[in-house]
């Protein structure tokens, strides 16, 4: 994977937590330090997720997708690394890469409380919403404020990866609860 494919698929990951368009919205724009901490932050979160599923799910479709979480997730935050540093870059933590770490521990301690359907189905619903919010960030505060032209490349890159994890997620959501995904596509 070339590490704009990386630090995008990174991106995509950490821009997938819940809340986070409205929190980069709330405060200042983010610098490329603060972007940095972000999708370090994103991506990390749903390798956890998806470690998480493959230890509790026995869905085929649920398990497969986790898998490609943590397998290019992983891939990812290798490549985020890589790319930060070629560029000086030291990722700087603030209100967004810690909120999302807040709001991890909160849906990571419901994913533990479940099990069965209902693990899948939240786990599921969870991918699908993280990763709607993260193209959405992608697009709406991260890439207008990326200073320097290769990390805005690199999240340019990434936007394509996640769009393609949003489908596939919605693609497991349909198989694990046909009414949500049904819904999902067709809102009121």
């Amino acid at each position: 994977m070339k590490s704009s494919s990386v630090l995008v698929l990174s991106a995509v990951a950490l821009l997938g937590s819940l809340g986070f368009a409205s929190e980069c919205v709330a405060q200042q724009p983010p610098s490329d330090a603060n972007i940095g901490a972000i999708v370090l932050a994103a991506n990390q979160i749903d390798i956890d997720y998806g470690k998480l599923a493959l230890t509790k799910s026995k869905n085929k479709e649920v398990r497969g997708f986790a898998q490609q979480m943590v397998t290019d997730h992983g891939a990812v935050q290798k490549s985020v690394i890589e790319l930060a540093g070629k560029l000086h870059l030291t990722p700087v933590e603030n209100d967004t890469s810690n909120s999302l770490k807040a709001k991890s521990v909160e849906v990571t301690a419901k994913l533990k409380s479940l099990r069965g359907k209902a693990f899948d189905k939240f786990y599921i619903d969870n991918e699908v919403a993280y990763h709607k919010q993260v193209t959405d960030a992608i697009a709406g505060v991260l890439i207008p404020n990326a200073q320097n032209g290769e990390l805005k490349a690199a999240l340019q890159g990434a936007q394509t990866l996640f769009l393609g994890h949003l489908e596939h997620a919605r693609n497991v959501q349909a198989t694990v609860d046909p009414t949500a995904a049904h819904d999902a596509k067709n809102p009121k």
